[in-house]
C-alpha cells in the first residue's frame, strides 16, 4: 500500500507499507534545482554531516550509536534526477517487530538521524573545517577516479557538449576545482539556506503505519524555519549546437560514443516504447549492436546503448581499435536505420522486453529498489507505479518502436583515441 502525505508545505511523504521485510528504508532528500553553482556543494554536505553531530563527533561513536540500534546505517544521497539534484540521507534499520519487547527501532534511530542532520558542531561561523577538508579530498578523489573508466569519462564528456546549455551538462558532484574553492563557512551558509529553502522528499519502506511514520516525521523536521521555494518543472533538453568531438590520450583502446536526441522522455506516453527501442539495439547480448558489430563483424571489444529519460537523449558507447572509427559509426547507423525500417525480429522484440520486465519484477525485492525506483519516478516527473509501468511495457507494440526510432537525431559525437593512433 502507498500513502502520500504533504508533511508541511514542501515536505512531501510517501509511505510503502510492506511487512516482508526485516530492514526498513528510510530516504531523506532536500531537492534542488541542479546548477553549476551548488552541484559540488549539494553533494558534499550529507558526508560532512556524517563526520559527527554534537553527541557523537566523531566516526568511531557514530559507529557506536548505529550499532547499538541494531545496526542500522546512514549513508549520504548525492543523486541527479532531470533538472533537479538531491542530498540528505538513506536509513537502514531493523523493524520494530524484531527487537525487543517494546522498543521503537523507528523512534530512536530518527531521533538520532534529527541529530545527525540538524545538531552539528561547528567553529568560525562555519563547519568544522576539519571535516570539510577530508570530505573535499574524498570528493575530489571520486570525480577524479572517472580517468580510470574510460567509458564513464568518455561518456560524461559528450554529456557536457551535448547538453552545454542545459543543466544536465553540471556535473553532478561539480568540479575538481569547484570543490578545492569551498570553504566551511560557505559550505554551512549553504546547508542553513538548503534546509529553508528545499522541497524534502521523504520516501519510507516497512511496516510501520503511515500515521505513525508521519508523525514521528512530523516532530523530526518540527523545529525547522522554513520558507519554502517551490521547485521548477522538469523541462526538455536545452540543446548545445551539434559537435563532433576527439580527444587524445594514453589509451589503449578508443572510446567513441555517439549521442542521440528525441522528443520522447520519461514524461511522455512513448517513454515504455523508447526503452524498448534501446533494450532492443543495445540493451544486451541479444541487441542489435552487440550481435552485429561486436560479435558478427568483430569490430569492437564493448557496445551498448544508454536512454536518459529525463532529458530524451539516448547514447551508444563503444569500445575499439582507434582505426576502427568511422566503420562502427556507419554500422551503429545503419543498425538504427534497420529499426526505423521496422526490420526488427518478434525475438529481438521479446527479448527486449523480458529484459525490461525482469528488472521491474525485481524491484519489489528490496526495500532499497522499491526507494530508489519510487525516487526516480517521483522526482523524474512521470510518477508511474512499477505496476503501471510493466503494462505499459506489454502494451508495447513493433509500430511503437518504429515511431520511437524514426525521432531519433543524430547530435553529438565524442572519440577518445590514443596519443599514436
Amino acid at each position: 500500500m502507498i500513502t502520500t502525505t504533504e508533511i508541511s508545505p514542501g515536505i512531501r511523504l510517501r509511505c510503502y507499507t510492506d511487512c516482508r521485510f526485516k530492514q526498513n528504508a528510510l530516504s531523506i532528500q532536500y531537492v534542488r534545482p541542479m546548477c553549476r553553482e551548488e552541484a559540488a556543494m549539494n553533494a558534499l554536505i550529507p558526508s560532512v554531516l556524517l563526520r559527527g553531530c554534537r553527541s557523537a563527533p566523531d566516526l568511531r561513536r557514530i559507529t557506536m550509536r548505529l550499532d547499538e540500534l541494531y545496526g542500522a546505517s546512514v549513508s549520504p544521497i548525492s543523486r541527479r534526477a532531470g533538472d533537479y539534484q538531491t542530498t540528505g540521507f538513506y536509513v537502514s534499520m531493523m523493524d520494530d517487530r524484531f527487537a525487543m519487547e517494546g522498543e521503537s527501532v523507528l523512534e530512536k534511530t530518527l531521533s538520532f538521524v534529527g541529530e545527525l542532520l540538524f545538531d552539528y558542531p561547528t567553529e568560525n561561523g562555519g563547519f568544522l573545517d576539519a571535516f570539510v577538508q577530508g570530505e573535499k579530498v574524498n570528493q575530489i578523489y571520486a570525480i577524479q577516479a572517472e580517468l580510470n573508466d574510460k567509458r564513464a569519462y568518455a561518456t560524461r564528456q559528450l554529456l557536457k557538449s551535448l547538453c552545454a546549455g542545459d543543466s544536465f551538462g553540471v556535473a553532478r558532484m561539480g568540479e575538481p576545482e569547484e570543490v578545492e574553492a569551498i570553504t566551511a563557512q560557505a559550505l554551512l551558509r549553504h546547508y542553513v539556506t538548503l534546509r529553508r529553502e528545499s522541497a524534502i522528499e521523504l520516501i519510507y519502506v516497512g511496516s510501520a503505519s503511515p500515521e505513525r511514520v508521519e508523525t514521528l516525521l512530523r516532530r523530526l523536521f518540527a523545529g525547522e524555519v522554513r520558507d519554502y521555494r517551490s521547485l521548477p518543472g522538469q523541462t526538455d533538453l536545452h540543446l548545445a549546437p551539434k559537435n563532433d568531438l576527439t580527444e587524445t590520450m594514453e589509451v589503449a583502446q578508443g572510446k567513441l560514443c555517439m549521442g542521440f536526441v528525441t522528443p520522447i522522455t520519461n514524461r511522455t506516453a512513448d517513454f515504455p516504447a523508447m526503452q524498448m527501442l534501446s533494450a532492443i539495439l543495445g540493451g544486451d547480448m541479444t541487441s542489435k549492436l552487440f550481435q552485429n558489430i561486436r560479435e558478427k563483424q568483430s569490430l569492437c571489444y564493448s557496445i551498448g546503448s544508454g536512454y536518459y529519460s529525463a532529458k530524451g537523449i539516448l547514447l551508444v558507447s563503444a569500445g575499439i581499435d582507434f582505426d576502427k572509427e568511422a566503420h562502427v559509426r556507419q554500422e551503429v547507423l545503419r543498425q538504427l536505420e534497420e529499426c526505423c525500417r521496422g526490420q526488427i525480429t518478434q525475438a529481438e522484440l521479446e527479448a527486449a522486453r523480458a529484459a525490461l520486465l525482469s528488472a521491474l519484477q525485481a524491484v519489489p525485492d528490496s526495500p532499497s529498489a522499491i526507494e530508489g525506483y519510487d525516487s526516480a519516478m517521483a522526482l523524474g516527473g512521470s510518477g508511474m507505479t512499477q505496476q503501471a509501468h510493466m503494462a505499459a511495457l506489454r502494451a508495447v507494440g513493433l509500430e511503437d518502436v518504429v515511431r520511437c526510432a524514426r525521432s531519433l537525431e543524430l547530435h553529438t559525437t565524442y572519440f577518445l583515441k590514443g596519443a599514436k593512433a
